[in-house]
């Protein structure tokens, strides 16, 4: 079964643009990296997933349960207890300021209807997290804390993260992943919305990259850095050809850097008589497959 579905989903706002026809589906067990930049829709598809926004139109599930179809008091219960297998840490964490950090963990697990006291505990003790404070005396980085055991108390079979590590220190973005691993070893499905591409490279399995509203990838980050795209850098030559396929020249002081887009023989023979003393070609980071999907050409297979 697919943890996560949407199909043609859209979102619009007035005349303003939210996300476009998103299809996507997230398989049980997985751990899929949702990428893009701020603004290119991962925060509404989110929320559309969780009915904290209405959708345009399209279908979303959650756990084999469409969503936004609650009319009578038999579904509504459907869909509570879909939600009591779902785990949720929003991008900006806002909680009551007077209250202390165990009352908000403690009402977290209540609205669950959840007793889940031992698993709070050892959570806060991983992350060093002060049950006694109060809310308004948390940095940015401690808030984001306490979101994260609101988040995986109750031990859900899906959590949905968006940019779940901003404002963490580097110890706690290492003790908050090691926590999803555990997690997803014992089945746990972890949707990661982000924009870190380094956290996504290292841990997710499969990615979908989000562009202006609509999703222009999905695949494993495998085979999102297996592709023809090359980076190429060349000491020696004055010039380099003008051939399609090579494209974001930089001027180096004894050469050119750029990127190709096609198979390497091809390039070879291009560049056979030119005063070629040195020349590295490499595969491309995620990060540059990522930004290639934010030049004017978006094709990386």
């Amino acid at each position: 079964m697919n943890a996560i579905e949407m199909k043609e989903l859209t979102k619009r706002y007035g005349k303003n643009r939210g996300i476009q026809n998103i299809t996507l589906a997230v398989k049980e067990g997985d751990i899929f990296g949702y990428l893009g930049p701020n603004g290119a829709g991962k925060s509404t598809s989110i929320r559309c997933l969780l009915e904290m926004i209405s959708i345009s139109s399209g279908e979303a599930c959650l756990l084999g349960q469409r969503m936004g179809t609650a009319g009578g008091n038999g579904e509504k219960r459907i869909l509570r207890k879909v939600f009591n297998r779902v785990g949720y840490m929003p991008s900006e964490a806002y909680f009551y300021p007077a209250m202390r950090v165990g009352e908000v963990i403690k009402y977290s697990a209540r609205l669950r209807g959840l007793d889940c006291d031992k698993e709070a505990g050892r959570l806060c003790a991983i992350l060093e997290v002060d049950r006694n404070k109060r809310i308004r005396e948390l940095s940015l980085g401690n808030r984001k804390k306490v979101s994260i055991v609101c988040a995986l108390q109750h031990r859900p079979e899906l959590v949905i993260l968006d940019e779940p590590t901003s404002g963490l220190d580097p110890l706690m973005q290492e003790a908050f992943f090691d926590l999803l691993m555990e997690r997803n070893r014992d089945g746990m499905t972890c949707f990661l919305s982000s924009h870190v591409l380094s956290e996504v490279k290292r841990y997710c399995r499969h990615v979908g990259i989000l562009r202006d509203g609509e999703l222009v990838k999905v695949d494993t980050v495998e085979n999102l850095t297996r592709t023809k795209l090359r980076k190429v850098r060349i000491s020696g030559p004055a010039f380099i050809p003008q051939m399609e396929g090579i494209s974001e020249v930089t001027a180096l002081g004894d050469g050119f850097s750029f990127s190709w887009h096609g198979e390497v023989a091809a390039l070879l023979e291009a560049l056979r008589g030119m005063e070629v003393k040195d020349l590295l070609i490499s595969e491309p980071a995620l990060e540059e497959v990522f930004m290639h999907f934010y030049s004017n050409e978006t094709s990386v297979g």
